[in-house]
């Protein structure tokens, strides 16, 4: 990840936040929540992680260096948070894709004010333990985390499924 200083500011990324909850939502339900980790609230949530896998069996101190560096790739991350939950008429799939929508339009909304960022869902989200460490509830998943900043190279292209393979018409 080639993301460096300056970050967006936090007034900013309260911005990109508006911009990127404006997604569809089925029921206005808003099935997603934001957790914002800027300065020193990167190297506590990396902290919180390594501790999580500490005592897992085969994990070295090059694995706990990693976890701790976790969200300090980039000067500021936004883990969108899936809060889908059972409702009686919007089908839980809908409102976790409106959660995925959600990290796409907050990575455009921060490409868009000219900073760079990058969208990935990182180990935490497959594992009960690191989403309790990061403050989630048991039924809430991380949909992504959004890392920001400004880039420092141009990202390198990697391929990319063949759209024209993909298409049909009815």
């Amino acid at each position: 990840m080639h993301l460096a200083e300056p970050a967006p500011t936090s007034a900013e990324i309260d911005a990109l936040i508006q911009l990127a909850a404006r997604v569809p939502d089925h029921g206005k339900l808003g099935p997603w929540r934001f957790v914002v980790f800027e300065g020193d609230a990167r190297v506590r949530a990396g902290e919180a992680l390594a501790q999580v896998i500490a005592n897992d069996a085969g994990v070295d101190e090059s694995r706990l260096a990693h976890t701790r560096a976790l969200l300090q790739r980039a000067p500021a991350c936004v883990m969108v948070v899936s809060t889908a939950a059972p409702h009686a008429k919007i089908p839980e799939w809908e409102q976790q894709l409106s959660a995925g929508a959600a990290c796409f339009s907050l990575l455009l909304a921060a490409h868009a004010l000219g900073y760079g960022g990058c969208w990935l869902t990182e180990w935490p989200a497959y594992d009960a333990r690191a989403r309790a460490a990061l403050g989630l509830a048991e039924h809430e998943r991380i949909a992504g985390i959004v890392y920001l900043g400004t880039a420092k190279e141009a990202p390198t292209e990697r391929v990319r499924a063949d759209a024209a393979s993909r298409i049909s018409r009815f």
